[in-house]
């Protein structure tokens, strides 16, 4: 089969989210050209590449994407080249998602055969469908067959990204055991050859759950076996946090037309209070234990989010650089949403913590709490 040539967008290009293969494609494509190790069957570049290529070889002009233990990528690597699937779990907002396209990427050179779980998805949605004009004209053929992500994977032996797999009906769930055992999908619907599909080097499904879903859509002890579990944890580092909260907000920014990046002591308080608000504290895993941790997610990708937010209230209400007390007006409703013990935890939290904190960007924080809602 034929290696994926990575394209990188356009710059005049106005996606909202491009893919990894098209945000990184430059990259993706030079490790290829310069992989000189052995690749496993089907893989665009090799497990070192792709392992530089998710986190980062300055020598290469490679560029960290995520903060993860290096084992751990290590480890999903090895799973994927072995042919069993791929299980990440964790809290929601550790990077899950990103994880699994960025694994998608570098292993297919695509990241866009995803199936999104929910409650109201079907098997067609998952394997196939048909067009259903050209099935009353020419009854079941190849031609009138409409592939959904998994049969394309299966066919051009690409990875699978089935996020919030726990969030679908068990009956859906189980569709996939034939093709993680076996690595064949049964179309009884087409005459001769057509009606078994063998899936290609290459192929292997990637699947995200979330632990606060457990127990809606318990897998299967017979799908459980068929993956390889890793548990995608919180960043536990504060400067780690710091610098990847203010990178990737720099970069929503720019996207969204901001001249401006978010102040360092902006991004300061940010990160300090969605880490004292999850019990994480500014350094040991522990955190403060004085806090309240709330019920909502105050994950890193949030915390991405809320700067994006600080930073385009900022300039397009009142053409400025940010300051803490756009903190306060953003934060609200990632914090609060519909709970209100969240609301009177967070309220507490600027009572007895904040009015403590030193510092001008402390003090402009607690100063601004009669915004909170």
């Amino acid at each position: 089969m034929a290696r994926t040539t990575y394209t990188p967008a356009a710059e005049n290009d106005d996606f909202q989210r491009p893919p990894a293969e098209i945000m990184y494609g430059e990259e993706l494509e030079r490790l290829r050209k310069a992989d000189r190790e052995a690749t496993p069957p089907g893989w665009q570049i090799s497990l070192k590449s792709a392992r530089s290529f998710i986190m980062g070889d300055a020598a290469a002009g490679i560029t960290q994407k995520i903060v993860a233990p290096v084992s751990s990528i290590e480890r999903m690597l090895v799973t994927l080249a072995t042919g069993r699937g791929l299980m990440l779990v964790g809290e929601p907002g550790t990077a899950k998602s990103m994880l699994s396209e960025l694994l998608s990427a570098a292993v297919s050179g695509t990241s866009t055969l995803t199936i999104q779980g929910g409650a109201s998805i079907t098997e067609d949605q998952i394997k196939y469908g048909w067009n259903y004009a050209l099935l009353i004209n020419e009854g079941p053929t190849p031609r009138a067959l409409v592939p959904a992500p998994l049969y394309q994977g299966m066919r051009d032996g690409k990875v699978v990204r089935f996020e919030e797999i726990t969030r679908c009906p068990l009956e859906v769930q189980d569709c996939l055991l034939g093709m993680l055992s076996d690595r064949v999908m049964s179309v009884p619907e087409l005459p001769g050859n057509d009606n078994m599909l063998y899936a290609r080097e290459g192929f292997n499904i990637i699947a995200t759950a979330n632990t606060r879903d457990r127990g809606v859509n318990e897998m299967s002890a017979a799908l459980k076996r068929r993956f390889d579990f890793e548990t995608v944890f919180p960043i536990f580092n504060y400067a780690q946090e710091l610098e990847l909260v203010s990178e990737r907000s720099a970069r929503l920014l720019k996207q969204s037309g901001i001249p401006h990046t978010l102040p360092d002591h902006v991004v300061e308080v940010l990160v300090t209070t969605f880490r004292d608000l999850r019990g994480a504290g500014n350094g040991e895993r522990d955190g403060d234990k004085g806090s309240d941790r709330l019920n909502a997610v105050m994950s890193t990708a949030e915390a991405v989010n809320v700067a994006h937010a600080v930073g385009v209230r900022a300039w397009f209400l009142e053409q400025r650089a940010a300051d803490p007390a756009d903190v306060v007006d953003c934060i609200s409703g990632t914090v609060i949403k519909d709970n209100n013990d969240d609301r009177a935890k967070l309220r507490r939290y600027f009572e007895q913590k904040v009015a403590k904190k030193a510092g001008k960007q402390w003090k402009a924080f607690f100063e601004a709490r009669h915004r909170l809602p």
